[in-house]
């Protein structure tokens, strides 16, 4: 692969790819896989999403589905709409937090549907660790905002609060979330981890895995010598910090991944961990550290009982298709574009066919939500009643 590096860009790499490896020394000669990706996608100013980069959309390493088409978020307000109904019956202000919000079109396609179905939000808050994506965040929802005329509050907050009353979404959002690497060898699990070798960043396994800490598929299949994969604990203890802070409301994601059996098949025998740089998939993870993308596919059995923990009061899983679908996405393309206007109306079909289709992000796509106290906004109804998830759970 042939990519061609500015000399700010080979410095920066340069600088990163140092800093990890002065990490390493200090540490003994060894990191866990997590403390690298931490350090290549979080290290202040340095790393992939601290560092100023144009990330996202035709020009970036990457598109999301909001960037494909608005027809993504007006979806997503079928869903929410029910619960901020409630919230505003019950006197509570309707609001919604984004984590992650990227160039902000999520929140964009959302606030917009909002405003052409005559409903009024209250605030839209967002969480987004990337200073360069904040800022095109508020510069995209402030021309929104004066185009629009809206009187929803934008706010960008370090922190979720707590007992939380509303709907928090995040949009590929616990993919990037650091995970630790581990690799089957004699028989036992073992950390695969960062070394130096020969200057270079390189992996080197390290001290087995402690059982506990190994789901179930892990401690009883049978595994290939050398089978890689992931474990997701940091991912787990945010999603159950996101519980806990939730009092009333609900939680909805979307993100790539598979539940326990199929994320640990014993033919994927190089687990999920993924760069992306400039729309190419690169399979090196320590290529280009702080230019490229890290991420992995979510592993939902175990998110999923992470918030049971919590005591969430419902939890739900399916694919990005069923969702769209169920929630009306069909419907909402017919109503703002004309079948047969074919200029006008190709681009819409094409972004149907890629969040659709089960060769695009119709299937390896999942949407996983969760919710707390929803009886008291909705008397009567329970999470699998909401548009977009009605579909068989797959829980």
């Amino acid at each position: 692969m042939d990519i061609t590096l500015t000399s700010l860009e080979t410095a920066h790499t340069e600088l990163l790819s140092q800093k990890i490896m002065a990490e390493i020394a200090s540490q003994g000669g060894w990191i866990p896989f997590s403390r690298y990706m931490e350090m290549a996608l979080y290290e202040p100013g340095m790393g992939y999403y601290s560092a100023g980069a144009h990330k996202l959309g035709a020009g970036g390493d990457f598109t999301t589905a909001p960037e494909l088409s608005p027809l993504f978020g007006a979806a997503i307000v079928e869903t929410l709409l029910p619960i901020l109904e409630g919230l505003r019956d019950q006197g509570l202000p309707t609001q919604i937090l984004e984590f992650g919000a990227g160039t902000g079109k999520l929140a964009s396609s959302i606030l917009a549907r909002l405003h052409d179905l005559d409903f009024s939000l209250d605030r839209y808050d967002i969480i987004e660790i990337s200073p360069d994506l904040a800022q095109r965040q508020e510069e995209h929802l402030r021309h929104l905002s004066e185009r629009l005329k809206l009187s929803t509050q934008c706010h960008w907050l370090s922190s979720l609060p707590s007992d939380f009353k509303g709907i928090i979404l995040a949009n590929e959002v616990i993919d990037a979330i650091p995970c630790e690497a581990i690799i089957y060898q004699n028989g036992f699990w073992y950390w695969h981890g960062v070394s130096v070798i020969d200057s270079k960043l390189a992996w080197v396994s390290k001290k087995p895995v402690e059982q506990t800490l190994l789901p179930e598929t892990l401690r009883t299949g049978n595994f290939s010598e050398g089978y890689v994969t992931e474990l997701h604990t940091p991912a787990n203890a945010w999603i159950r910090q996101v519980a806990s802070h939730l009092d009333t409301g609900l939680f909805l994601t979307l993100d790539y991944g598979f539940p326990e059996s199929e994320y640990y098949h014993a033919q994927r025998l190089e687990g999920t961990l993924i760069a992306h740089h400039r729309h190419h998939t690169i399979h090196d993870p320590f290529y280009l550290p702080g230019l490229c993308d890290l991420t992995s596919h979510v592993e939902w059995s175990h998110i999923a009982r992470s918030v049971i923990e919590e005591q969430v009061d419902d939890v739900y899983l399916s694919n990005q298709a069923s969702y769209l679908l169920d929630a009306g996405i069909g419907d909402i393309a017919l109503e703002i574009g004309d079948p047969n206007n074919a200029e006008t109306f190709l681009p819409i079909s094409n972004a149907l066919q890629k969040l659709l289709s089960e060769a695009e992000m119709g299937e390896l796509f999942k949407v996983f939500a969760f919710s707390k106290k929803l009886n008291q906004l909705l008397p009567g109804h329970v999470l699998e009643d909401l548009p977009g998830l009605r579909g068989r759970n797959r829980l």
